[in-house]
C-alpha cells in the first residue's frame, strides 16, 4: 500500500536551504575545475636530450627520509652550510700559499719584493680563479634549469675535484693557473646552484637564522683555511705546508658531490618537468603542513614560467625585446653591480692580503700571521649581527651606514699606517691602531655588506629566472674579486698606506649608488617587487617611487622598509602612514624652532630616504 506524504512547506524550505549551498558549491567547483584545468594541462618540456650523459641526480628511492619534516629542514640547511663553507675555504686558501717560499720558487715568482713581473704573476694566479667562477656560474645556471639542481651541483663538484687535485700537484705556474681556472668553474657552479636549491627545497620560516648560519659557516671556511695553513707552515717541509691545505679541498668536494644525491630535488623543477607526484612527495618530506596549496602555487608559477620561457635565457636578459625582458635587464644590472661594489669596498684586500697589511704596519711576519688569523675569527662572529641589522633597519640603511663606517675606519687606518711605517718610539702604537681599525673594518663589513649582495638577488628576481639570476650574481662577484685580487699586490708595493686611503674613497663612491638606485626589499613580497620594476619606469628609486605614487599605487615609498602594520593597511585599502606626510608631521614641523629645524629636517629627509 502506497503511503501518501503531505508536502510540508517547512520541509521544502529546509530542503531548498540545504540544496542552495550545493548549487553554489557546484558553481564554485566548476570555476575551480576551469582554473585547475588550465594548470593541469600544461605542455611540459621533454627531458633534456643530453641529461643522460651527466652522472648523479635525484632518486626518490635514494632520498633520505625523516619522520619529522623539521629534521629534514635542518639537514638541508646543514648540507647547504657545508657547501658554503667550502666556498669560503676555497676563497681563502691562497692567502698564505702566496707567502710560502717553496711555492714562490716553484712557480718562478721569487722574489716578489721589488719585481713588477713577479708581483703581476702573484696577483694573476689568484685572479684567474675568478674567471673560472664566472664561466662556471653561467654554465650551471643553465644546466640547473635543464637537468635539475642536484645534477648541476654534481657537475660542479667534478670540476672542483679535478681543479683541487691539479692545484695540490702543480709543478709550475702554467699548471697552477690552469688548475685555478678549472677549480673556479666548479666552485662557481656550486656557489650558483646551492643557494637556489636550498631556498626552493626548504621552508624558510626562520630565514634570518638560516642566513646567519650560512654566512657564519662561509667565513668559518675562510678562517679554517687560514689556520690550517698557519699550522702547516710550522712544518719544516715547506712543500707540504702549501700542498696539504690545497689537497684538503678534496674532502669538502667529496661530501658535496656525493651527499647531494641523497637529498630531495627542487619541487619547483620537478613540477616544471611534469613530475607532479615526485614534487608532492618532496613537499611532504620537507613541510609539516598541508602541501596541496603550495603545490597549486608552484603549478601557477610553472605555468607563468612556460609562458615567458623566451625571457629565460642569458641573451634575452641582456638584450631585451619586450617590456618584461627590459625589467629583467635592470634586475641583472642591480645584482651584478652590487656584487662588484661589495668587492670595491675592500674586503678582498683585507682578507687575502691581511698579512702584508700588518707587515706594512710594522709587525713581524709571525705576529702578522697571527693577527690575520684572529681577524678572520672576529670576522666570522660579526656575521651574526647581520641578522639584526638587515631585519631591523632594511637593506639600504644597512649598506649605507656600513659603507660610512668602513670609510671612516679605512681613512683613520690609512693615516695611522703612514706613521706606523716610520721607525721611532711611537711606531708600535701607530701599528696597534692600524690593527685595531682593521679588526673593526672586517667586523663592520661582516655585519653589513657581506650578506646583502647575496640576499638581494633572491628578492628581486622572479621565480622563473631565479637560477640564472643567481648566476648573474656570481658573475658580478667574480668580476669584482678578479679585479681587486689582480691589482692589490701592485697597490701595496706602489702606494703602500695609500691603498687604505683609496679604499676609503671607494666606500664613499659606492654610497650614492645604493641611495639612488636600489629599492628597499625588506618586508616586501616578490609580487610587490614586480610592482616596482613594472611601474617604476626609472633607474632613480626616488623618481620611480613618485611614478608609482602617480599611478595610484599605495605602496610607493620604495626607499623605506615596509613594516607588518603597513601590510595590514594595504589590505584594508588605506594609504600607509609612511608613504605620505601626516597632518601631525606638518604641525610638528611648524612648531619646530629655527635652531632645531635643520637637525629635524635632516632626520626627516634621512628617514624618507630609508637611511635613518
Amino acid at each position: 500500500m502506497a503511503t501518501v506524504h503531505k508536502e510540508n512547506p517547512d520541509s521544502k524550505t529546509s530542503s531548498e536551504s540545504e540544496n542552495f549551498p550545493e548549487k553554489h558549491g557546484t558553481v564554485a567547483s566548476d570555476e575551480k575545475t576551469k582554473e585547475d584545468h588550465e594548470i593541469d594541462n600544461l605542455n611540459y618540456p621533454p627531458p633534456w636530450k643530453y641529461e643522460k650523459y651527466f652522472i648523479g641526480g635525484y632518486s626518490q628511492g635514494r632520498m633520505i627520509k625523516f619522520k619529522n619534516p623539521k629534521t629534514m629542514y635542518k639537514a638541508i640547511n646543514l648540507f647547504a652550510g657545508v657547501a658554503i663553507m667550502f666556498y669560503g675555504y676555497d676563497q681563502g686558501v691562497m692567502s698564505q700559499v702566496n707567502l710560502n717560499p717553496h711555492y714562490q720558487e716553484l712557480m718562478g715568482i721569487a722574489p716578489v719584493e721589488g719585481n713588477s713581473r713577479n708581483v703581476a704573476a702573484l696577483g694573476g694566479i689568484v685572479a684567474v680563479y675568478y674567471g673560472g667562477t664566472l664561466v662556471g656560474a653561467l654554465v650551471a645556471g643553465s644546466l640547473a634549469d635543464r637537468m635539475g639542481r642536484i645534477k648541476a651541483v654534481v657537475f660542479g663538484s667534478l670540476w672542483a675535484l679535478l681543479g683541487a687535485v691539479l692545484q695540490a700537484s702543480a709543478m709550475n705556474i702554467t699548471w697552477m693557473c690552469c688548475a685555478r681556472v678549472i677549480a673556479g668553474v666548479g666552485v662557481g657552479a656550486i656557489d650558483c646552484v646551492i643557494p637556489v636549491w636550498s631556498a626552493e627545497v626548504s621552508s624558510h620560516s626562520a630565514r634570518g637564522a638560516f642566513l646567519a648560519i650560512e654566512f657564519f659557516m662561509n667565513i668559518g671556511g675562510l678562517a679554517l683555511a687560514y689556520w690550517i695553513e698557519y699550522f702547516a707552515y710550522l712544518d719544516p717541509n715547506k712543500e707540504m705546508a702549501w700542498r696539504t691545505p690545497l689537497a684538503l679541498q678534496i674532502l669538502f668536494i667529496l661530501i658535496i658531490g656525493f651527499g647531494i644525491n641523497f637529498f630531495p630535488e627542487s619541487p619547483r623543477w620537478l613540477m616544471k618537468m611534469g613530475r607532479e607526484q615526485e614534487s608532492r612527495d618532496v613537499l611532504k618530506a620537507t613541510r609539516d603542513a598541508d602541501v596541496e596549496y603550495e603545490l597549486k602555487t608552484i603549478k601557477k608559477v610553472v605555468k607563468y614560467e612556460l609562458e615567458t620561457s623566451g625571457a629565460n635565457h642569458y641573451a634575452a636578459m641582456l638584450f631585451p625585446k619586450d617590456k618584461y625582458s627590459k625589467q629583467l635587464r635592470w634586475r641583472v644590472f642591480l645584482a651584478v653591480w652590487l656584487q662588484i661594489m661589495q668587492e670595491l669596498v675592500g674586503i678582498g684586500v683585507i682578507t687575502v692580503y691581511a698579512v702584508d697589511l700588518f707587515q706594512d704596519a710594522g709587525f713581524p711576519l709571525q705576529l702578522s700571521k697571527l693577527l690575520a688569523g684572529f681577524n678572520n675569527i672576529s670576522y666570522m662572529f660579526s656575521v651574526v649581527f647581520a641578522v639584526y641589522t638587515l631585519d631591523r633597519y632594511g637593506r639600504r640603511s644597512t649598506m649605507v651606514w656600513g659603507a660610512v663606517g668602513m670609510a671612516l675606519e679605512l681613512l683613520i687606518a690609512g693615516i695611522l699606517d703612514k706613521y706606523a711605517q716610520i721607525k721611532g718610539p711611537n711606531q708600535r702604537s701607530f701599528g696597534a691602531g692600524v690593527a685595531t681599525l682593521t679588526f673593526l673594518y672586517t667586523a663592520t663589513f661582516g655585519a653589513t655588506w657581506l650578506t646583502t649582495p647575496w640576499l638581494y638577488p633572491t628578492e628581486i628576481f622572479p621565480l622563473n629566472v631565479r637560477a640564472k639570476g643567481g648566476a648573474w650574481s656570481v658573475v658580478g662577484w667574480s668580476i669584482g674579486n678578479g679585479i681587486v685580487t689582480m691589482i692589490t699586490p701592485f697597490l701595496f708595493q706602489a702606494i703602500s698606506y695609500g691603498t687604505l686611503l683609496l679604499l676609503f674613497g671607494l666606500n664613499i663612491f659606492c654610497i650614492p649608488f645604493v641611495v639612488l638606485m636600489y629599492p628597499e626589499t625588506a618586508g616586501r613580497s616578490l609580487e610587490q617587487m614586480d610592482t616596482f620594476f613594472e611601474h617604476g619606469g626609472s633607474w632613480n628609486v626616488f623618481r620611480a617611487s613618485h611614478n608609482i605614487r602617480d599611478q595610484g599605487i599605495d605602496d610607493w615609498r620604495w626607499t623605506k622598509k615596509m613594516h607588518e602594520g603597513e601590510h595590514e593597511e594595504l589590505e584594508k585599502g588605506r594609504r600607509m602612514s609612511s608613504a605620505v606626510r601626516s597632518p601631525e608631521e606638518d604641525e610638528k614641523d611648524a612648531r619646530m624652532s629655527w635652531r632645531k629645524r635643520p637637525v629635524y629636517t635632516f632626520r626627516r629627509k634621512g628617514s624618507n630616504a630609508g637611511i635613518m
